[in-house]
């Protein structure tokens, strides 16, 4: 299981196979779309960095949704979820095969080493927990090297159960819960005090400010009521809110406790659904950037 509402921002492979295909459903078609247009246009072989890898779920939904050659360099801290990653074998959009490195090293400092070699930075669920001078730091650091940036998954702080006609249900205690995890988000994961819900204006923001033709998407997960396939994802987000809120106001224990088994109940039992708030972003380089 993930301890994503924790201090530090580890997830397990577990975890991050049980949301891949809720993350693949959700994120934008139309930002993949113009992904691939943009490197369509560039001659040569096209060099990608994906910051954060984790096992390789960026890897396997865009590369054969991209145009090729394409040679990948997977970055992430954990050794296991690389070595996971690096047994994909995967073929771009025209059937070619696709190069894939692995880079085992943290995410700080953004740097030439993090960055070189690519014309398209990929990240997923990444960005919230990251802290605005990371943030600041990876768009400068790709303006000066004029490179686009296709950022998915971008969490924007909203969530909320959903009931059969798929309308929000929000109680109080919903509300009450989801301002203490907001809060949480905010907390360090390991890059600094996060954004949490604030990334994805933040990083729009900046990019616009250094010259960036930025488009924004909303791609939230959408977990319809009673769906066996993703009913475990469902139970792991509400333990993780109950978590988050615990550790955020722990003298709020036993309403907490209440909340979160009320609501696993319902859960369990088909009667709600859920929705998290994401954001895709892709922005590609004004006409004096660097090449």
């Amino acid at each position: 299981m993930m301890n994503a509402c924790g201090d530090a921002a580890h997830f397990s492979a577990d975890w991050l196979a049980s949301r891949e295909a809720l993350d693949a459903r959700s994120r934008s078609r139309c930002l993949t779309g113009l992904a691939a247009a943009w490197l369509a246009a560039r001659p040569g072989v096209h060099r990608l960095v994906d910051l954060g890898s984790g096992s390789g779920s960026n890897l396997r939904f865009l590369a054969p949704r991209l145009p090729g050659p394409q040679r990948w360099r997977l970055v992430d801290h954990d050794d296991e979820l690389l070595a996971r990653a690096g047994r994909t074998r995967l073929h771009d959009a025209e059937g070619g095969r696709v190069a894939v490195g692995l880079e085992r090293r943290d995410l700080t400092p953004v740097d030439d080493a993090l960055l070189r070699d690519a014309d398209l930075v990929v990240a997923s669920a990444l960005c919230d927990l990251v802290s605005r001078s990371w943030a600041e730091a990876l768009v400068d650091g790709c303006a000066a090297r004029g490179q686009a940036l296709l950022i998915t998954l971008t969490v924007d702080g909203d969530w909320a159960f959903l009931d059969a006609g798929g309308e929000r249900v929000d109680s109080d205690e919903d509300i009450a819960v989801r301002t203490l995890v907001q809060a949480h988000q905010r907390r360090d994961k390991g890059l600094g005090v996060a954004l949490g819900g604030q990334a994805p204006a933040v990083l729009a923001e900046r990019l616009e400010a250094a010259g960036y033709r930025v488009v924004s998407v909303y791609s939230p997960w959408f977990v319809p009521r009673g769906e066996a396939a993703t009913r475990l994802v469902a139970e792991a987000l509400l333990d993780g809110w109950h978590s988050a809120a615990l550790e955020q106001a722990p003298e709020q224990a036993e309403r907490l406790a209440r909340w979160h088994d009320a609501r696993r109940a319902q859960l369990a039992a088909g009667e709600l659904g859920l929705t998290v708030g994401h954001r895709d972003l892709f922005a590609t380089p004004g006409a004096g950037a660097t090449a």
